[in-house]
């Protein structure tokens, strides 16, 4: 991936949610909201411990992620006034991280990004990030 130019970077860096999209192996999409923190690099988001009916191992975007990493990652800004309108797609390859200088990285910056992360203990719980290594970046603004 090229380097992103700085208002790029900068809009996926301060947004506080996006979309993550990932699909099984025979082709069959999911798409969920997501909490993320962006290194310039890489982008990593929590199973975190928010009520499930499943366990983070087994839910459908961990599962899907393993039997295919190619996902989508959607970050985007609306308003009524449609000039101010923007979002960025990011296109690439997901990890399942459950241990190691990677998944203790991706707490770190979730930790310093969102408050709630430091109020329910992300960093005390068995959990799993999921890292996003981006291939393809595309970005769109009404302004432009």
């Amino acid at each position: 991936m090229n380097a992103l130019p700085e208002s790029v970077a900068g809009f996926i860096s301060s947004g506080r949610a996006g979309h993550l999209g990932t699909a099984d192996a025979s082709g069959q999409p999911l798409v969920v909201p997501c909490c993320y923190a962006f290194d310039g690099a890489a982008l990593f988001s929590a199973v975190d411990a928010k009520p499930k009916r499943t366990a983070p191992e087994q839910l459908k975007r961990v599962r899907n992620i393993r039997e295919n990493p190619k996902v989508c990652v959607v970050i985007d800004e609306w308003s009524e006034d449609w000039s101010r309108l923007r979002h960025v797609i990011i296109q690439g390859e997901a990890q399942v991280l459950t241990a190691g200088a990677d998944y203790r990285h991706g707490v770190e910056l979730l930790l310093a990004k969102y408050e709630q992360y430091r109020r329910m203990g992300l960093d005390r719980e068995d959990g799993v990030i999921i890292k996003v290594t981006p291939a393809r970046v595309t970005h769109w603004s009404g302004a432009a």
